[in-house]
């Protein structure tokens, strides 16, 4: 009587992790459908052929979860799907938890990559790109994928040939340099004046910049092309 209970009690063993295993690959099956589609909102319109993979991690085999027999993935809240991130799965039926589970989000596109060697600080023209099948999750701004992000913008390091162009390698241009003479326009209530000042350190076009006028008098205004610098009084 103790083998055939043996028996039995192994094949329930075998029924319940076959149970587990079953419920666990459905999870993420419904997670990696659920990311893949969530990740794709993100894409912008007009992108092209574009590509999301999806790997889902395994949760902490430390956790002891109730039986549930239904979940379903959630975005946590501040979570961002791109490149190493984390999806929620809530019991929904059967049980009363929320875990977070690994993922990894891969986005492939068409995107602008360099055609020869570039060099920082330089303006970038329609020569310096061409457009290749790239990794867009492989930095975690992203990449450059359109001619209009290049405008008005320099590179703030090198860029090998063939290599995506980061959105965060991009920056304005500057305007002012420190020690650069600039002209001061100041308007106030029912008046403008103009003056000579010197920059005290370097800025963007719209960012802030203090410059001291001939007078010794630092003012603090809005750096704008041509060396000019807006104060309002």
């Amino acid at each position: 009587m103790i083998r055939p209970l043996l028996t039995i009690c192994g094949a329930a063993l075998v029924s319940t992790l076959s149970l587990a295993a079953a419920q666990a690959q459905t999870s993420a099956d419904s997670v990696r459908l659920f990311v893949q589609r969530e990740a794709g909102g993100i894409v912008p319109a007009g992108s092209g052929s574009v590509r999301v993979d999806v790997t889902v991690g395994r949760l902490d085999p430390r956790l002891q979860l109730a039986p549930c027999t239904r979940s379903e993935p959630f975005i946590p809240t501040g979570a961002r799907l791109w490149g190493r991130a984390h999806v929620g799965l809530r019991c929904v039926e059967g049980a009363n938890w929320s875990v977070l589970l690994p993922v990894t989000v891969r986005i492939y596109g068409p995107a602008l990559v360099a055609a020869r060697p570039l060099t920082a600080q330089a303006p970038l023209s329609q020569d310096d790109v061409q457009l290749a099948d790239v990794e867009w999750t492989r930095e975690p701004q992203g990449v450059v994928t359109d001619m209009q992000q290049l405008t008005n913008r320099v590179l703030q390091r090198p860029i090998a040939t063939g290599q995506p162009i980061a959105l965060s390698a991009l920056r304005a241009p500057v305007v002012i340099a420190q020690g650069d003479p600039v002209k001061l326009v100041g308007t106030g209530q029912n008046f403008s004046i103009s003056a000579q000042a010197i920059a005290l350190g370097s800025a963007q076009d719209g960012h802030s910049v203090r410059v001291r006028t001939e007078s010794g008098r630092i003012l603090s205004g809005t750096a704008r092309g041509g060396r000019v610098v807006d104060v309002s009084f």
